[in-house]
């Protein structure tokens, strides 16, 4: 709903959920935009999300220098720090009361389809009693699974880490042929996996097999994709999703957890242990008889890799943050869109606002066309989706596949 007549009061800015190595970029887009506005008298950084606004954990934001927060801008993490706490309706109230006893009439929130949720149920809780706050959620999260966004801000810096990773592994294996298994993170959606392929440049490149939540795959089907490569080519490289499942739809994570770990919002842990990674291993070395099978899992380290940030995913994160301010003069509430405007060379975005309610609480799955008809591997529909993210990749070489004399 546009209503303009942008109120004079405080803004407050918290970030959440997992950090991201662009999520401070857009941190600094809202902080600089806001900055140009008389509108926005006092600007609160809240520490540790909405655990910090509850407490009253707040920092005057005006007072960065510009030296620091260009510095801040380009370091991966959650600069103002972070919560995994996933506010009910009372949890909300709390923040509401603080927010009319500090006359917050601006509420900024950098996070994922839960950070939206909340603040659509602040923006509700307000709107209910007359209490005109703006609301606006900037999308971020290395899963790339928010609905409405071509991408998220995030993705395509992750995606970076994870493409360079298998090049690596990849050329890593052709010295020392084996089966190497990379274990990715992507709990439902598969875009994080899927970037793996990525950087491949010569036929016989790795990642040789891609698995991602969304095709099934039974672990004889698996062992069987593995010995065909390894028959071919000697070698193979595959990356797994963390939520890879078998056919029946149960991942194979919740399978070997007996005593699995669950999370604030009722998940298996699925991320920083290697138990889904040696069993993987240990099923190719028995089935298959192969002595050099390796693997890793990659854990957090995809979320937060100093001096790895995207060209594109930065400028496109501080932008995302400084539209969440253009549109908060606008509208009552929303969340920030990126519309894909060309691909390959016309590659851009246009930014545009859609509802809390089109994106709070819902996510979105690698669509089936970026997955090949074997569910083994992606297409090249993924790789012109994804690849633009990245704002390109290194390229590498290799001697040992050349003629022999």
């Amino acid at each position: 709903m546009n209503v303009s007549n942008a109120p004079r009061a405080n803004a407050v800015i918290g970030q959440s959920g997992g950090p991201t190595a662009v999520i401070n970029a857009s941190l600094v887009g809202v902080i600089e935009q806001a900055c140009q506005y008389a509108e926005i008298r006092n600007l609160y950084g809240a520490v540790h999300a909405v655990n910090g606004i509850v407490n009253e954990q707040f920092i005057d934001l005006k007072t960065v220098s510009r030296g620091e927060l260009e510095l801040v801008a380009s370091s991966p993490s959650s600069a103002l720090g972070s919560s995994r706490d996933k506010p009910d309706q009372a949890y909300c109230e709390r923040i509401f009361e603080v927010f009319k006893k500090r006359d917050v009439r601006y509420f900024f929130y950098i996070g994922g389809n839960d950070s939206a949720n909340t603040a659509h149920i602040i923006n509700e809780m307000a709107a209910r009693v007359g209490y005109d706050l703006r609301s606006f959620h900037v999308p971020k999260t290395i899963d790339n699974d928010l609905l409405v966004t071509d991408h998220c801000p995030g993705y395509g810096t992750a995606a970076t880490f994870v493409a360079n990773a298998l090049m690596g592994d990849d050329l890593d294996n052709r010295a020392l042929s084996g089966v190497k298994i990379d274990v990715i993170m992507g709990r439902h959606a598969g875009f994080l996996t899927a970037a793996s392929a990525l950087g491949r440049q010569r036929d016989d490149d790795g990642p040789h097999l891609v698995y991602v939540p969304e095709h099934g795959v039974s672990m004889d089907q698996f062992v069987s994709d593995v010995e065909a490569v390894y028959r071919r080519l000697g070698r193979c490289v595959v990356a797994v999703s963390e939520g890879i499942a078998d056919t029946d739809g149960e991942t194979w994570a919740k399978k070997l957890a007996d005593n699995a770990e669950v999370d604030a919002h009722g998940n298996i842990q699925l991320s920083g242990t290697g138990a889904l990674a040696d069993f993987l291993s240990g099923q190719v070395k028995e089935k298959l008889g192969i002595g050099r099978v390796r693997a890793d899992t990659f854990g957090y380290l995809q979320r937060s890799f100093a001096g790895l940030q995207s060209r594109v995913d930065a400028s496109e994160a501080r932008e995302c943050g400084r539209q969440a301010v253009e549109f908060s003069m606008q509208y009552e509430s929303g969340s920030v869109a990126m519309i894909r405007t060309g691909d390959g060379a016309d590659y851009g975005v246009r930014y545009e606002r859609t509802d809390l309610s089109s994106v709070a609480e819902k996510t979105k799955s690698l669509p089936r066309a970026f997955i090949n008809a074997q569910g083994n591997h992606v297409t090249d529909a993924f790789i012109q989706y994804a690849l633009p993210l990245t704002g390109g990749l290194v390229k590498t070489g290799y001697l040992g596949n050349r003629p022999r004399v």
